[in-house]
């Protein structure tokens, strides 16, 4: 089959690459000049005179990726399988810690594979060293009542409506110190406001359904580095076309084609199958927004006692995250490079980058300079209850992929790989038609 793909993030490429190996003949479209979409590497420089390739936003994985770990092996990439990833993985991996800046938290210790995950959730809550037993015991209760329901709830309920339910098992220890970062970090969207069902599953995934898949995986290398750019080697080596810098402005100029993928993002693809199903377009175009902020800042002596620490967040103190790039850095250009995230943002860039620097200051004692800050305004979309997503099959042979599109899993990179693959194996099941899309 001929394949056209329009789009080239990790929805785009993950699809690409499936189409690929099932033997297809695919054309990839990027309107960048680059792969990776809002995962991608972009160039600055430190104010020391370094130049480097960093992130348009700091970006995780964990174990539970599955999919998108057996697309960066598809590709080429060296990712480690065990517990103990090698200094040459691009990913540096590391049992999930939650831990303060003063250095205590929730930490889930490192056990044998063939230990049920929620061994390791066990005894890191019981061992948390600030927690009353109370809220220690209520969250294992509330754990396990979720885990006999299936991990199944009200679609209608948020996520704070959830930790209500759980009639003072949650505490507000762990509300502020597990469930809210959790879940602003993984749904980019406020606990008051978030789908308590979509948490659910993250947390089923992560926590409870494999050994290590809670583990954190951050990069050592850039995100480009880390799949775009072998990817796209990977698809270049395959006989795939690949057209970057090539906007596609109306579908009509793909006519020919067996199948059709948009994994660009809702409003494009949204422009583009207004004509084909409105409906569609339209519930692609209505959906709400969240915004990221990564504020860079540097300091020549700045090093943090962990690769990545959790801040207390308020109003004034945005962030809820930050990483020691120089810590993660294998070449050590990095040092002194902090990345400070800033979930579910509001406000302006100037804003989030004065409040973030003098957050740094009171809660980790450390003067900064900004280097950059990037905000992604329509980094997720908002993870509500009750959310229609829109459908990944748009018409006959015209099929959509991305973080955004119904599923399982909020917006992250996982979400949109599987979606990638999801399309790909649609693209399979079309009737081959020698009119194409009007056919």
């Amino acid at each position: 089959m001929k394949i056209t793909i329009v789009g080239a993030g990790w929805a785009g490429l993950a699809a690409a690459v499936a189409a690929t190996q099932a033997g297809h003949h695919v054309t990839l479209h990027e309107a960048a000049r680059v792969a990776g979409g809002r995962a991608r590497g972009v160039d600055m420089a430190l104010p020391n005179g370094q130049t480097l390739t960093l992130d348009n936003g700091q970006h995780i994985l964990i174990g539970a990726y599955t999919e998108t770990l057996r697309l960066l092996r598809t590709v080429g990439v060296n990712v480690a399988s065990g517990p103990q990833a090698g200094a040459e993985s691009p990913l540096l991996r590391l049992p999930l810690a939650l831990i303060g800046p003063d250095g205590q938290g929730l930490r889930l210790p490192r056990l044998p594979g063939f230990l049920p995950a929620s061994w390791a959730v066990l005894a890191g809550v019981l061992r948390h060293p600030d927690w009353p037993w109370r809220e220690r015991l209520g969250l294992l209760r509330a754990a396990l009542r979720w885990q006999a329901q299936g991990f199944q709830c009200d679609d209608r309920l948020s996520v704070a409506d959830l930790c209500a339910q759980a009639r003072g098992a949650i505490g507000p220890r762990v509300l502020t110190e597990l469930i809210e970062p959790l879940c602003v970090s993984a749904l980019n969207t406020p606990a008051p406001e978030a789908s308590a069902q979509v948490f659910l599953r993250v947390l089923r995934d992560a926590l409870f359904a494999q050994p290590q898949g809670a583990d954190l995986l951050l990069p050592r290398v850039d995100l480009g580095s880390l799949l775009p750019e072998p990817a796209l080697r990977w698809l270049q080596a395959h006989g795939v076309t690949v057209r970057l810098g090539e906007r596609v402005h109306d579908l009509a100029a793909l006519q020919g084609q067996d199948s059709i993928v948009l994994a660009c993002p809702a409003p494009e693809a949204a422009r583009l199958s207004h004509a084909i199903n409105p409906r569609w377009a339209a519930q692609a175009q209505a959906l709400g927004h969240t915004t990221i902020a990564t504020v860079y800042a540097w300091s020549a002596h700045a090093r943090l006692h962990a690769p990545m620490l959790a801040l207390p967040s308020s109003a004034p103190c945005p962030a809820q995250f930050v990483f020691d790039r120089g810590r993660l850095d294998p070449s050590g250009k990095s040092q002194g490079l902090l990345a400070f995230v800033v979930s579910a943002s509001t406000g302006e860039r100037e804003e989030i980058e004065a409040s973030v620097l003098r957050q740094a200051r009171t809660q980790l004692g450390l003067e900064l300079q900004a280097v950059r800050t990037i905000v992604e305004k329509r980094a997720t979309f908002a993870c509500t209850p009750g959310l229609a997503r829109p459908s990944a099959r748009i018409g006959p042979r015209l099929h959509a992929c991305g973080d955004y599109v119904a599923g399982p899993y909020p917006a992250t990179l996982e979400g949109a790989v599987r979606s990638g693959i999801a399309a790909a194996e649609a693209c399979a099941a079309d009737r081959v038609s020698p009119h194409g899309l009007s056919g």
